[in-house]
């Protein structure tokens, strides 16, 4: 008996260890073969210039700066919306049937394909506000399609603060959105910004979203929350399917150059998670 039990658990081990040597080898696999083909492309003009004759010349700075504009837009746009429903979900609602309804409703607004949420942009902030294809509309698409994410995380993070530390605050005469704001909240904050880094890296990659709602082929930088944009994603798919004869380094350069930007829009937010965890064992 105990004989078998021990086997079972050597072959659960190389099972799991097996999956987990593939998700890490397929991940080192692409990341180099996109280093690879794409490293020699890049530069300084590549990166600082503008593209010329549809990106088969200059370089992807409008790309980058449609890109950099799109996660700030998300940021501001998702994070205190989800942050606020979580707050309200785990702390304030009563924990019946309609909550329940809506934590699925989340759970399947999460699993909705991209492009659903790009008709809606379409349809809700392009055509019904009025927002025509901008910055704006595309912002707000990418930040509906992210929610969930955030919601669930500040949700988890919420929940994982012990009770102990509430009772104690509304013990000494603090009031529950004191306790929320000065004691749950800074508790919160690594899980809540972990969140905020799956979302923004989800909404970085996305095309289809703004393929309909505010991106163009274009060299101009945009100069209000109103205007049109170029962003990584929509000028790689273009580059990539419909400019014959572009040279291929230059298809990898710039997918090299999102994943670089991707990566380092989360390291920031790893520093800054990992800054406030140190500044809560400090003062815990």
């Amino acid at each position: 008996m105990m004989k078998g039990r021990y086997l079972s658990q050597i072959v659960a081990f190389v099972f799991m260890a097996l999956a987990c040597l593939i998700v890490v080898g397929s991940l080192i696999y692409i990341i180099s073969y996109i280093v690879i083909h794409g490293a020699g492309a890049i530069s300084w003009e590549f990166i600082s210039q503008l593209p010329q004759k549809r990106g088969i010349e200059g370089g992807i700075f409008s790309a980058i700066l449609g890109t950099f504009y799109l996660m700030l837009g998300v940021v501001i746009f998702a994070l205190p919306v989800g942050l606020l429903a979580a707050i309200y979900l785990q702390e304030y609602a009563r924990q019946g049937r309609i909550v329940r309804l809506i934590n699925l409703s989340i759970v399947n607004l999460a699993g909705v394909p991209s492009i659903v949420y790009g008709l809606f942009g379409l349809s809700f902030f392009v055509l019904m506000m009025k927002m025509g294809s901008s910055l704006l509309a595309a912002s707000l698409t990418l930040s509906c399609l992210v929610l969930p994410v955030v919601v669930t995380a500040a949700r988890e993070a919420l929940a994982a603060v012990p009770n102990s530390l509430r009772e104690a605050s509304l013990a000494l005469g603090a009031t529950k959105w004191q306790t929320i704001r000065r004691v749950v909240l800074p508790q919160a904050y690594p899980g809540i910004i972990t969140g905020l880094i799956l979302a923004v890296s989800r909404a970085a990659g996305e095309t289809a979203p703004i393929l309909v709602t505010g991106t163009a082929f274009t060299a101009i930088i945009p100069r209000s929350p109103l205007d049109q944009f170029n962003a990584l994603p929509y000028h790689l798919y273009v580059v990539a399917t419909q400019v014959p004869g572009i040279p291929t380094e230059i298809k990898w350069a710039t997918a090299l150059v999102l994943l670089g930007l991707v990566l380092l829009f989360n390291l920031t937010a790893i520093i800054m998670r990992a800054r406030l965890r140190a500044f809560k064992r400090k003062w815990s």
